[in-house]
């Protein structure tokens, strides 16, 4: 404001100079030519007459400085009420405030609208600043996805060293369990004890997989993947779950498609399934009658076709809190006997390496819904 203010006062200064010499000079000029026809020296009347012609000088004079000041005051009021307002203070405002915006983190109010930058020379700083800006938070979105990469993988990496551990701890008794099923089953002719001797070498098998799966696991190692059928492992996953004497209570209902096929290795998927299976059983209260249904569709998920399942239970729910950190490790409702909230880590881990994704969310009617996206066969 001050130096337009200074530009316009030594500009008025300036015209009032320049203009000054040019009245005297005029002045000067008249004088000479009534002495040049009179022809002699001026007379009295001549001497009264430049007297009046002087005293109009400086009345021009002062007429010229007022008329220039009023000029100036004019300048002044309309440039600092009407043009340095609207083109200038006011985007310089807003700037300030979309600065203070950035500053906060507020990504709303950070961008100058398209509508409020004008087509001049401010405009083009405007938009220039919205482009940093946009560049800057596109950088920072893929640096903080980054870092959640790497702790996925290190989250992963932990997970594999424990599964490594318990993997190892598992193959000795595993083994001689094994053996001594066998020796009993050579030994023992009654038919009602092989039956409940050979479930129990199937639960064994079972565990030695699962014990491989974590070796697996811990090395990242390929794990050999073909068409599987869904329907027929979630029958078989809700086998071993219903083993579980709060099942007696609870309707499950298989709505898989027969024909839904997806690319994956069948035992790692049936862990991932009675993990699920199982979550959703002890989530619902045993003095009431529960209800846990699956369903299968096909959709177009990231340009190829996938098998989406998912398993909903009628029970409490996900705690709010939790719902966002739930396929930590460590993480569980119920960190007591029943668990330790390694379970829906491993199948994360499981459905990651089969390119898939898991997520988990409440229903509206209450109740978890656990979805898991798998590339179709």
């Amino acid at each position: 404001m001050v130096l337009h203010n200074l530009f316009f006062l030594v500009l008025t200064t300036a015209a009032y100079f320049s203009l000054i010499p040019l009245y005297e000079q005029l002045a000067t000029d008249t004088r000479a030519h009534q002495v040049t026809v009179s022809g002699r020296i001026p007379s009295a009347a001549a001497q009264a007459t430049l007297r009046s012609q002087q005293s109009a000088l400086n009345e021009a004079r002062v007429r010229l400085f007022l008329v220039l000041g009023i000029i100036y005051l004019l300048a002044v009021v309309v440039l600092e009420s009407a043009i340095m307002p609207w083109y200038v203070y006011r985007p310089l405002r807003r700037m300030l405030a979309a600065d203070s915006a950035t500053q906060a983190g507020d990504r709303e109010g950070e961008l100058i609208p398209e509508s409020e930058i004008m087509g001049d020379e401010i405009g083009q700083i405007m938009r220039s600043r919205n482009d940093t800006v946009e560049a800057l938070r596109k950088r920072e979105d893929e640096l903080a996805a980054a870092l959640r990469r790497i702790e996925e993988q290190d989250r992963l990496v932990s997970l594999g060293l424990l599964s490594a551990s318990v993997a190892h701890e598992l193959n000795t008794p595993l083994a001689v369990l094994a053996g001594s099923i066998e020796k009993l089953i050579e030994t023992n002719p009654d038919s009602h004890t092989q039956e409940r001797l050979a479930r129990m070498q199937r639960v064994t098998h079972r565990l030695r997989r699962i014990s491989e799966s974590l070796v697996d696991f811990s090395r990242v190692r390929k794990t050999q993947m073909e068409p599987t059928a869904l329907r027929p492992l979630i029958e078989e996953a809700w086998t071993l779950v219903a083993i579980d004497e709060k099942s007696s209570h609870v309707e499950f209902l298989n709505y898989a498609t027969a024909e839904h096929r997806v690319i994956g290795n069948p035992d790692r998927l049936l862990q991932v399934f009675v993990n699920l299976l199982r979550n959703a059983l002890n989530a619902i209260g045993s003095d009431s009658t529960g209800r846990i249904e699956v369903r299968t569709r096909r959709e177009q998920r990231d340009g190829r076709a996938s098998i989406v399942l998912t398993v909903e239970d009628n029970g409490q729910g996900i705690p709010a809190y939790v719902l966002p950190d739930i396929f930590d490790a460590f993480v569980t409702t119920r960190l007591d006997a029943h668990g330790t909230g390694l379970g829906l880590t491993v199948a994360e881990g499981i459905i990651t390496q089969h390119g898939g994704t898991i997520a988990a969310s409440n229903r509206p009617q209450g109740g978890a819904c656990l979805e898991v996206c798998l590339p179709a066969a």
